[in-house]
């Protein structure tokens, strides 16, 4: 894929950040999750295009997530799986924030899916959140009527934490008026869940095998966000959601920001070191 140049307006505005004429947004907590399930031969991603009245990346495709809220970091929480400290290292943080991006990335996949990593014991998973008293319940947390620690404590839910894998983070270019520090998350479909169209800032859902969603990207039928198309592309090179957690379990984030280069096509956005060869090999097929 050759990468398109950045916008004028983009240009000018880090030129701006450069000579020291502006000062950066102060970047939110954020956190997301790359929900798979099997496919043909790669796994499939589940896929919302955002509001195209949305501030931040209106119209884009992006995973479930969302920024963390304060009270996500509650201690209360019955957790199961890699302790808040395992997680810190895994994030690069501290233990609060980390146990705060790991109840942000289930609460905002619970929100904007309807899919709950959560089960009554710690070897178990809610089987079924599609009814009435669960979308209520959904409905109250994303108008934040509800905590999600006391969500979880009135059904007796234990949070999953082993269900999910720490993938990436991305931090938002300098430039932009909306910064986010956000973390990417690897998790699979719990068993006998279902996804529904539910959040009120995505237009459509779809699931879409990874690399048709790299396809879909190349050919401008759908608008990504480059940490999003990366994550793709990559995950497109593994046969089932199994090998991504499996390689998820010995990841370590460090957190990149795209900074403004010039090459032969024009101004572009710079690449974390891990995607480059990726990137290069894509290129050459």
């Amino acid at each position: 894929m050759q990468r398109l140049p950045l916008p004028h307006h983009l240009i000018e505005a880090a030129r701006a950040f450069a000579d020291g004429h502006a000062e950066p947004a102060e970047p939110r907590d954020a956190a997301t999750v790359v929900l798979m399930r099997p496919g043909a031969g790669e796994p499939d991603l589940y896929l919302l295009r955002r509001q195209t009245s949305m501030a931040f990346a209106g119209g884009m495709c992006v995973f479930p997530g969302g920024g963390v809220d304060p009270r996500d970091d509650d201690p209360a929480v019955a957790w199961a799986g890699p302790s808040p400290t395992e997680w810190a290292e895994r994030l690069g943080t501290d233990e609060d924030k980390a146990r705060a991006l790991v109840c942000a990335a289930v609460r905002e996949t619970f929100e904007e899916s309807g899919v709950l990593l959560a089960g009554p014991s710690a070897s178990t998973v809610v089987e079924d959140t599609s009814g009435d008293d669960w979308e209520a319940d959904r409905v109250a947390l994303e108008s934040r009527e509800l905590h999600f620690s006391d969500f979880l404590v009135r059904r007796g839910l234990v949070l999953r934490t082993d269900l999910l894998g720490a993938w990436s983070g991305w931090l938002t270019p300098i430039f932009e008026p909306r910064r986010y520090r956000t973390w990417f998350f690897v998790a699979a479909m719990p068993q006998g869940q279902v996804t529904r169209h539910v959040g009120t800032e995505a237009s459509s859902v779809r699931w879409v095998p990874a690399a048709e969603a790299v396809r879909r990207v190349e050919a401008q039928e759908i608008g990504m966000l480059p940490p999003t198309w990366l994550t793709c592309l990559e995950i497109s090179g593994f046969e089932h959601p199994d090998s991504v957690l499996a390689a998820a379990a010995d990841r370590r984030v460090e957190m990149f920001m795209p900074e403004v280069v010039e090459d032969a096509d024009g101004h572009l956005l710079s690449t974390p070191p891990a995607y480059v060869e990726l990137l290069r090999e894509r290129e050459g097929s």
